[in-house]
């Protein structure tokens, strides 16, 4: 027992906490208010000051090393000490505030406190202890129950209640009133299914009437309530919400008297469930089903397929153009533009079908019971038409084809990777084709895929056995046919094919990446020729070479370029950087930066295959270009036709008025060298005055040159 009496004691508080800044800010309020106030920074500490002094009431925190609240409350009941305990703590959880006040305390603040209900609290626990020190019989578990019912009427997030035996409301707090809209005194006496949603009907009354006892007594269960029509400070719009529902049978002496609970509002961790799902299962871009969803849906459809005997088609879909929009017009214009696509695609289809995005400018499209390819045909007919018309976007009028590859279940595949992988191979056979179309998979689609493969292997390989040859075409001057320059143009010499053109094999190293390792080899073996020949005395050697768009693209695209010259110690009149039209078309402001940045170090730009492309007049003003090419195709039209020639006519104009130099390509007979004269075309390129040749023959063409032959006398066709 203490040392001191009861008649000692008058208006002492003993604050234990183990944060500095909390006991100097209530130590001070309560010596403002008239207390004599003592502190305790653990439980150890307030332990031994309760065994050496006698205190009206404690201001106690629960969570403090050296001993927690709970052990100085253990410590006052064990040692019958009379003093009040106001736990003061930040951790407010059900649980601990109940094992709190069951413990002993007299009441719960959470921090931060208010300090006139602070003081209001300790005022009453004072007077409670001064009245209990006078009338013993007080009941403690009646005190534990009052505040207990208090806390939790007060400070519960939950909506708290209790049923009598049939199921009658007995007992609600407030948050029935904050949650659902109902006040809590129409519903004591209701039943409890006046709350339930209609879909929980049948869970709610197995939860509510069966009688459970010993362990089983208690359970959780997920249901839904429903809101009232009047609950418009909800902040959501719904008429239920998903609550957590815990709830145990209240045992009497005996009888089971009825069921007490507790009903957590979990609509928002519902939803949050529920969009995690669909994101997993959607393109968040269109809303529609994405590959994971399409391919799920597909194999319960091939298995229905089966078991019906009915067939199925795959369609793979990807838009033509629609990287031009993307680089030309940005992202967000292209997203616009896809969700646009998906809408009129999904009015092509039927009930049952269904319509997905893999990603990029691709979708898929799977078509259930169908009978023959002519009901595939129907839908990409229909799908071709609906894209016919433009898309208007941000006053845009965009216009869109796709190209669509069809997989016929089961004669194209028996399994979803199947069906896919040959949907998409007649997809890259309706591009070939010219696009704007639909192809039906065949079996000679694997044959020039596993070909492609080849390809791709080999040139791989190629690049490391030196089997890709950089040959060189030479240019002259049109009207004094004098040597100007060479383009660098690659062969692949295959030690068993024989020679392959770039025809056969760019497209391929475009589609796989490879086109950046061997841009990256052209580069380098032709700088290093152009080097060796101007060591030979033969300075005016200049190299024109082309760059792919994916080339120009790349980051460091700039940088491998005056890397390569600075290897070999060249200036950059050494080189000429061609470039096809479209490539200028794609991301202009970035592509306008890099050449102008090329033009500072003296590398000329040209643009090859002039007139093929699709580039507005008005954007070639504002690149940094010295030159046009002019297609060979055009070329071959002079005195052929009179459309040809006209063609050439207005590019020839068209140069001089943005004050270009030109080269024609493809030149092989003197009239068509005579007509481009005439019409004041600078450079000239072709069999007339040569083909591509090897290094060593380019240097001695060279050699020659410089001795003063003639250059086409030297040609070699």
């Amino acid at each position: 027992m203490n040392a001191l009496t009861d008649a000692q004691i008058c208006n002492t508080v003993l604050i234990v906490d183990d944060e500095q800044g909390q006991l100097d800010s209530l130590s001070e309020l309560m010596s403002l208010s008239g207390y004599e106030v003592s502190t305790a920074r653990s439980g150890n500490e307030a332990t031994r000051m309760l065994d050496e002094n006698a205190y009206d009431t404690i201001l106690l925190d629960l969570s403090m090393p050296d001993g927690d609240g709970y052990s100085v409350i253990d410590h006052v009941i064990d040692k019958a000490i009379h003093t009040k305990i106001v736990v003061v703590s930040g951790n407010t959880d059900f649980e601990s505030t109940r094992s709190a006040l069951k413990k002993g305390a007299y009441d719960f603040l959470k921090k931060p406190y208010v300090p006139d209900e602070l003081l209001a609290t300790v005022k009453n626990a004072t007077n409670k202890k001064q009245l209990e020190l006078a009338n013993q019989t007080i009941h403690h578990k009646l005190e534990e129950s009052e505040h207990l019912h208090r806390f939790i009427v007060d400070h519960s997030p939950d909506i708290v209640f209790m049923l009598d035996k049939e199921g009658r409301f007995t007992f609600l707090n407030d948050t029935v009133y904050q949650s659902l809209g109902f006040d809590k005194n129409e519903l004591i006496g209701e039943h409890y299914s006046k709350l339930v949603a209609s879909q929980s009907k049948d869970q709610a009354k197995y939860v509510f009437t069966e009688r459970r006892s010993g362990q089983r007594k208690s359970r959780n269960v997920e249901l839904k309530l429903k809101c009232s029509d009047d609950a418009e400070f909800r902040y959501f719009d719904t008429t239920s919400m998903s609550i957590d529902l815990n709830n145990s049978t209240i045992h009497g002496n005996g009888p089971i008297e009825g069921t007490y609970g507790v009903a957590r509002d979990v609509t928002e961790k519902k939803q949050a469930q529920e969009m995690i799902n669909y994101q997993a299962y959607h393109d968040m871009l269109t809303r529609l089903p994405n590959r994971a969803l399409m391919e799920d849906r597909l194999n319960l459809a091939i298995t229905h397929a089966v078991r019906n005997k009915q067939k199925l088609a795959v369609m793979f879909l990807d838009l033509d153009r629609f990287k031009w929009v993307n680089d030309t017009l940005g992202h967000a214009i292209g997203d616009r533009l896809l969700q646009s696509v998906s809408q009129r695609l999904e009015n092509c289809l039927r009930k049952g079908d269904t319509l997905a995005r893999f990603g990029g400018d691709e979708f898929a499209l799977f078509l259930p019971n169908i009978h023959d390819e002519g009901d595939a045909s129907i839908i990409a007919d229909k799908i071709l038409a609906e894209l016919k018309e433009p898309f208007t976007v941000d006053d845009h009028d965009l216009y869109v084809t796709s190209s669509i590859g069809i997989a016929m279940y089961p004669d194209s595949g028996l399994t979803i990777e199947t069906l896919i992988a040959s949907a998409d191979l007649a997809m890259y056979a309706a591009k070939g084709n010219g696009k704007n179309g639909y192809e039906f998979f065949d079996t000679s689609m694997n044959e020039a895929s596993n070909a492609r493969l080849t390809i791709e292997r080999e040139l791989r390989k190629a690049l490391t056995t030196d089997d890709i040859k950089v040959c060189y075409q030479p240019q002259v001057a049109a009207t004094s046919e004098k040597l100007v320059g060479f383009e660098a143009l690659i062969r692949w010499e295959h030690p068993e094919r024989g020679l392959i053109y770039p025809g056969d094999f760019i497209p391929i190293a475009e589609e796989t990446g490879l086109i950046l390792e061997l841009g990256r080899y052209v580069l380098d073996r032709a700088l290093a020729d152009v080097k060796h020949w101007r060591e030979e005395g033969l300075t005016n050697a200049r190299v024109s070479i082309n760059f792919s768009a994916l080339q120009v693209q790349q980051d460091s695209f700039i940088s491998e370029i005056v890397e390569a010259l600075d290897k070999y110690g060249l200036p950059g009149a050494a080189l000429e950087v061609e470039i096809t039209e479209n490539i200028i078309m794609n991301d202009m402001a970035q592509v306008i930066r890099k050449l102008r940045k090329l033009t500072t170090l003296g590398i000329k730009i040209a643009v090859d295959d002039f007139g093929t492309g699709y580039s507005s007049l008005s954007y070639l003003q504002q690149f940094p270009i010295n030159t046009l090419k002019i297609d060979k195709s055009f070329v071959s039209s002079i005195n052929v036709s009179d459309e040809g020639t006209s063609i050439v006519n207005a590019i020839v104009a068209m140069a001089k008025g943005l004050k270009l130099d030109l080269i024609a390509e493809g030149v092989e007979t003197d009239p068509q060298l005579e007509y481009l004269k005439s019409l004041g075309c600078e450079a000239i390129q072709g069999y007339l005055f040569g083909k591509a040749e090897g290094a060593e023959r380019t240097h001695e063409l060279l050699s020659q040159v410089e001795s003063g032959k003639d250059i086409r006398d030297l040609a070699v066709v």
